[in-house]
This record gives C-alpha cells, structure tokens and sequence, in this order.
C-alpha cells in the first residue's frame, strides 16, 4: 500500500513555549497528519539533547529530552496550580537553554506536588532511569562538564556505586520524575496517533554521544583511553559533500566485546526505541557493513581507515528481539555494494533523495524505498535549487519535464514534491519546509558544522500548513497515496 507522511522534529512544532513539546501541538500535527491523508510521521530522536543541539549527540539512548514536557497538562493533572506565563522567545528559531531553564524550574514546582503512585514506581525500576538521574545530577554539580572531566569521586562512582548523599539522591529523584513525566506524555501522543491510525518513524543514530551516560556506564565496550577519552573516533572520509571528510567525535564501538555480551546494550537500545516507535531509520547503516576509524589525534576525517563491522551475525542477533519493527536503513552518500546486500538480505528498504538521484542515469527507485525531497542534512528544495547554476538548473528542468512534471506551475518545491509523489517507492517524506515551499533559512542542519542556528528550525503557527491542506490531499489522491479509511 503506497503511503506518504511527512518529516517534523518535535522542536519545531508551534508549541506554546518557545519550542514544540509533548502538548496540544502534537496532537494537533497528527489531526493533520490524518485529514491530509498522510500515514507517517516521521521524527528525529527524542533523547536528551548534547553537544551542538543536535539530537545525534544525546546525552542517553534511553532517556528523554525534557524539555518536550507539556506544562499545561501538569496543571490538568494538578501538578501545576496555573498555567506558567511563557518566556519571551525567537518564534522562527529554538532557544534550547532558555527553554530548558525555564521548564525545569516550572517543573520543580510540580515534582513538590508529585505523590509517587505504582505507575511511577514500576517506570523507575527500570536499569537505566536511576542511573541517568545519577548521570545528570552529576554533571550538574560539575559544572555541565563532560564526565571525562568531573572531579574523581564523581567521574568513577560508576564502577563501584557508593551511597550517595540525600542531597544528591534528591536531585537524583527529581530527574526521574521528569523522565516519568516525559515518558507518560510520550506514551499518550503514540496511543493517539495509533487511533488516528498515524504511524510514528523515530530515527536512531548509529553511534551515541562521548558524554553520555552510554559511554560513562559501558566505558569496557568502547575503545578509550585510560581517562575515558576516544582513541579512536567516527566521521566519513572526504567526498564531494566535504573535502577533509566528517569528523563527528563519537567514540568508536569495541565491537569484539559487544559480542561477548551477546550485543545486549544494542539490543536494549533498539528495543527501547521500538517501544517508542511503529518504524526505526537507522542514521548512518553503513556503519553495519563498515566504518570510518579516525585517530582521535587526527583534526580532521582525512586520516582513517575502513574496518568491517558484524552485520549479519548483528541483526540475525537483534532482530528477533523486536518483534516486528520495521527498520528503515539510511543508505545515502557513496556505498559499496556490500552495504546494499546487508541491507537487501534483511529486506530492510533503503533511502532516496531527489537532490541527490535526479541526474543520476544509474539510479533506478525500487518499490521497497523510501523517496525524499530532502531530510534534515539537506537544504530545501528551493534553497538547494536556487544554490544551482543556471545550467544545472536548465538540465534539472528537462529531467523534471521527462517525468511529466510541468515545469511552469507552482513553486520548485511543489514540482518536485509531486514527482517523489508519484514515483514507484511505497514510502514517500515530505519535509515541513518543502510542503510550505521554503528557503535555506529554515533548514534544519549543515553536517559538520557548529553554529547557533542548526536544530533551531521552528514554525510560528500551523497556519501555512492548513492553507497547503488541498493542495496535499489533491497530490496524495493523484498519486494514489491518500488513506482508504
């Protein structure tokens, strides 16, 4: 069944504090999501957010950014005795540390107001939550510093697990209630897109955050140093996209110790993502096949080598642990044909991006595809066609025309919305900012780069949503995407 759905970070939904959260703005995505005729939403991790913003440094593959947190349904529950007065924000960009100052002291108003029930009591359980509170009161008390960095006692309480002191086990608790908090939100959004008949496409990033409670408490199953620093660390050689390559930092994985546990802490994280999600991209599946090693000593990605990782024996290992999810594999940038039979012997479907296939002759879409416009790494559709020269934009235009798209209605970001549209994949994503034909300026993220305005992508109202309503259900209905029921 051909579907279609559309690409929207929570933070850039038009929530009522600065920044998308778990409220009244998610549900209301997905009522849009489903009187459009749209199946799929498909979302960026969900993790607490690190180093740069970006949500591909998270601080725990198995906690929640907490400043997805609706405040006003605190105040429904009681928790909260009004609604809080909203802080003064950008209304095009996320500003991540006000947001989240702001939240966490409202917040605290409402865990003095918390009676701990059984649903709390059987959530803190779980291996992960008390030590992520632990993690998190931690680097607070040192300053926000890389666990690397915090003062001995701090930085090897991990090994042994001593007591700790009231003081700091009742911080400790405090972030676990905001963990329950997010989690019990969580769980409403996905059991409201299910009746909705929405599914939700969460997306994994194949390597985790050096500062991160994944690292601190596996320190023995990556390859650091004796001060816990990387000794060897991710990217991608350079190509056409970056002459020196991409050097992201995150620790390489001693992949000979996860198979001695029997790969238990992927396991956990793609089965604790599962619980989150209907479908899971995984960033950067290459990685499966074989991985960019860079000396940690290296400043760039130009000094590395490719090593081969477990693939097979990896996914025979984990995928009967979960139960179904479907996986999407992020295939995108220059692959050898080993990556794309890893992928294919697991029938996993792979990924298309018109920018980067439309004057490709090799590129032949298939059936078990998913097909973009563009994802959050890309610019728009009309940044990336104003960014061509005009050749390029000449040789563009006749292959968009081969196609049956007439070039001389609407915007470039209509045009070729409708020919991923109607392309052969069973799955098409559509970006926010391509439905609402817009230019660099919203663009989500530039890899490698580190700046104020990557992550902060937001949308001020869902006005130019509701406005392109007809015109999408008039798309999907030509190309034979829109719901049945």
């Amino acid at each position: 069944m051909r579907q279609a759905g559309i690409l929207a970070p929570v933070f850039s939904l038009p929530g009522a504090y600065g920044a998308g959260d778990f409220g009244q703005c998610s549900f209301a995505f997905i009522d849009y999501l489903k009187s459009v005729g749209m199946k799929i939403w498909q979302l960026l991790p969900l993790n607490p957010i690190g180093y740069g913003n970006s949500p591909y440094q998270p601080l725990s593959s198995f906690a929640g950014e907490v400043m997805y947190i609706d405040l006003d349904t605190l105040v429904e529950e009681g928790l909260l005795s009004r609604k809080p007065e909203p802080i003064a924000t950008d209304p095009d960009h996320v500003e991540y540390d006000r947001i989240r100052e702001f939240k966490v002291r409202v917040l605290r108003e409402a865990y003095r107001n918390f009676k701990p029930d059984k649903n709390y009591e059987k959530f803190i359980q779980k291996d992960w939550v008390f030590l992520y509170g632990v993690f998190i009161t931690l680097k607070n008390k040192n300053e926000g510093k890389p666990w690397m960095e915090w003062i001995p006692e701090d930085r090897n309480w991990i090994k042994d697990r001593p007591e700790l002191p009231e003081e700091i086990l009742e911080e400790v608790r405090f972030q676990m209630f905001l963990q329950y908090l997010f989690f019990r939100q969580w769980h409403k959004i996905r059991s409201y897109a299910k009746k909705q008949r929405i599914k939700l496409m969460g997306d994994i990033p194949f390597y985790v955050g050096q500062d991160s409670l994944d690292v601190w408490m596996n320190q023995d199953c990556f390859l650091l140093d004796e001060d816990g620093y990387p000794r060897l660390v991710a990217g991608v050689p350079p190509d056409y996209f970056a002459a020196d390559g991409q050097r992201w930092g995150n620790p390489i994985y001693d992949w000979d110790r996860f198979k001695e546990t029997g790969y238990q802490f992927w396991i956990d994280r793609l089965t604790g993502t599962a619980e989150l999600f209907d479908m899971i991209r995984i960033d950067h599946f290459r990685a499966f096949d074989t991985y960019w090693a860079i000396n940690a000593s290296c400043p760039t990605a130009v000094d590395g080598e490719w090593i081969e990782a477990p693939g097979y024996e990896f996914f025979d290992t984990v995928l009967p642990k979960l139960k179904g999810t479907k996986i999407v594999a992020e295939d995108l940038g220059m692959m050898r044909d080993e990556v794309y039979e890893l992928r294919d012997h697991f029938k996993f479907p792979g990924m298309n991006v018109i920018e980067f296939t439309l004057l490709d002759k090799k590129f032949i879409s298939k059936r078990n595809m998913f097909i973009y416009t563009g994802t959050h790494d890309n610019d728009t559709i009309e940044g990336w066609w104003a960014s061509l020269s005009p050749e390029e934009q000449e040789e563009s235009e006749k292959a968009l025309a081969k196609r049956g798209i007439d070039t001389e209605k609407g915007t470039k970001a209509e045009q070729f919305a409708e020919l991923i549209l109607m392309d052969v994949p069973e799955y098409c994503i559509l970006p926010t900012q391509d439905i609402l034909s817009m230019g660099t300026e919203s663009r989500i993220n530039v890899p490698s780069t580190i700046n104020n305005i990557n992550w902060t992508f937001r949308l001020n109202s869902m006005d130019g949503l509701l406005d392109r309503a007809d015109w999408l259900r008039e798309m999907l209905k030509k190309s034979r995407r829109v719901r049945t029921s």
